[in-house]
Formats: C-alpha cells, structure tokens, sequence
C-alpha cells in the first residue's frame, strides 16, 4: 500500500509543478503590487500563445512606474512581430525623460526595421562622435593633402526607418572635403583655415535623407601628399617627348625611303645611259655604211671626246683623280 500512496503524492506534486508554471502566481502577485492590471487567466493564455509572461509583465510594470501608459495587446503583438519588448520599452522611457517626442508605434517600427531603438533615444540625447576615413583631394596649386575629419551626429528619431546610416555620411563628408580642397587656390590658404572646410562642407546639408543629424565637422588632421601637378606636368612633358620622337622616327624613314627611291630611280637612269652609248658604236657603223659619217668626222669627234676627257680631269684636280 505504500508503493500507490508514493506515486500518488508524486502526481500531486508533479500537477503542482505544472500549475505553478501554467499560472505564474509570484509574476502575478508582483504586477498587482505594481498597480498593473493583469489577471491570472491572461498570463495562462500567454503561455499557450508562446509569449513569455515574464516579459511582458516587466516590461508593463517599468512602463506603468515610468508613467507610459502601454497595453498588454500591444506588447505582445510586437513580441510576436519578432521585436524586442525590453528595448523598445526602455527607449520610450528614456525619451520620455529627455523630453525627445516618440511614441509606441514608431518604437516598435524602428525596432522591427532592424534598429537598436533604445541605443537611438541614448544618441539622441549623447552625441556620438563618427571618425573618417583619410580622404585625399588636390587643390588647383597640384599638392595633395590627405585630411581626416571627426563628425559629430545625433540621431535622427523620425528618419531611423528609412533613412541611410554612417556609411553614407563619411561618404558625403568626404565628398564635401574634396569639393572644399579642390576648389582652394593653393594648399596653403586650406592648411592656414582648416575651418574653412568645415564651412563648406556644413552648408553643404550633408544629413538630409540619412538617419542622422550633422551637428559639426571637425578637421583633426591634414597631411601634405605628393605634388600632383608637378607629377602630372612630367608625364606630360615625357608623352610630348615620346609623340615627337615617334614623329621624328616617321620623318626619318620617310626621308630614308624617299633617298632610296631616288637612288633606285638613278640606277635606272644610269642604267639607260649606259644603254644608250652601247648603241653608239651601231650607230656610228651604220652611219659609215650609210655615207652619213667619214673618215675625218670620226677623228674629230674622238679629238672632242678627248678634250672632254681632259677638261674633267683638270677640273677634278688631283685630290679627286687618287680618288
């Protein structure tokens, strides 16, 4: 009789157990004591609907101490939106405490949309500091200077969903600072006022369209590159020397091309001239067969060829002659 007796106070103690879970008495004691209106059968339906009761039940008590006035319906639907309960109820207090305007539904709305929206209300009221990258620009003097810029921003609650992050401000601030850099007439007047920069690059409404508010930009650190325009006047100068070298070459083999066929068109003349006097000695024999050509005409044109002879060599002279 002992064995039933044991096994029934087991089950006894095991329906306890189970209750005990099902109705969270001790969650539900603590929610009146906070003057939170929420009944045990409530807390009971949660637990089959998967939400925890523990978290919904802190966070209307910190919200009802805090003054917000939130509804068990809401907190659960967001929870079974994937959001996160706590955060959002921690961010409603702290903007309620620092006067910044937000409510329920734009919480929950910038939490589902992937935002820390308890870490926004804490940047809205801190500002937080945003370091850039090196950013390299050339003033119209041709030196280049490399800056780096801290930008100070606060969030920007109304354009968390939606609105670009951190990457599209360094990048705008960047683009600032070489319009800024590019458009000074020597790197000196940019290394005298740096807050010049920050001027231009401020005007410039950097901040519209992103989640954040610029509330100033701070040049940290300017450095002195290299001389681009001298850089870019050398490769100038050595692609004018390449182009006219190549010209010159071109001219060369032009005149080359242009000498050779001139020799050739000599050779050809030469050529024909030898032609010509070999049929000479024809003509002359037909000649004395015709009776055009006697005797003492073909002495004298020897003597004219012989006097021809000479007057080339004299006027040669002898330098030319051993030549």
């Amino acid at each position: 009789m002992e064995l039933p007796v044991f096994f029934l106070a087991g089950i006894i103690v095991f329906v306890i157990l189970i209750l005990f879970w099902l109705l969270p008495i001790p969650l539900w004691l603590s929610a009146k004591f906070a003057n939170v209106n929420i009944s045990l059968v409530q807390l009971l339906f949660m637990r089959f609907r998967r939400v925890p009761p523990s978290t919904i039940v802190n966070a209307m008590v910190m919200a009802h101490k805090s003054g917000i006035p939130l509804e068990r319906d809401m907190l659960e639907a967001h929870f079974l939106a994937g959001g996160n309960v706590d955060r959002v109820v921690r961010a409603l207090i702290s903007a309620d405490k620092a006067n910044i305007e937000l409510d329920f539904k734009a919480a929950t709305a910038i939490d589902l949309a992937g935002r820390n929206v308890f870490e926004a209300v804490q940047m809205s009221v801190q500002p937080r500091v945003i370091e850039s990258p090196p950013v390299t620009a050339v003033a119209k003097d041709g030196i280049q200077l490399i800056t780096k810029a801290r930008v100070t921003v606060r969030a920007n609650i109304k354009q968390l969903v939606g609105g670009a992050g951190e990457e599209t401000v360094l990048a705008r601030v960047g683009e600032g600072i070489v319009t800024s850099i590019g458009s000074a007439s020597s790197h000196k007047a940019v290394m005298e006022n740096p807050d010049s920069i920050s001027k231009v690059v401020l005007n410039k409404g950097l901040d519209a369209g992103t989640a954040f508010e610029i509330l100033s930009i701070d040049i940290a650190d300017i450095d002195i590159g290299r001389n681009i325009g001298a850089a870019l006047q050398m490769d100038q100068a050595n692609a004018d020397k390449n182009i006219a070298q190549a010209k010159a070459e071109e001219r060369r083999a032009m005149a080359i091309a242009l000498e050779q066929e001139m020799k050739a068109k000599a050779q050809e003349a030469r050529a024909k001239v030898i032609e010509a006097e070999a049929q000479i000695p024809m003509a002359m024999a037909e000649a004395f067969r015709s009776g055009n050509l006697g005797v003492m005409d073909y002495y004298k044109i020897q003597n004219i060829q012989a006097d021809t002879s000479m007057r080339d060599n004299i006027a040669k002279g002898p330098n030319d002659s051993q030549k």
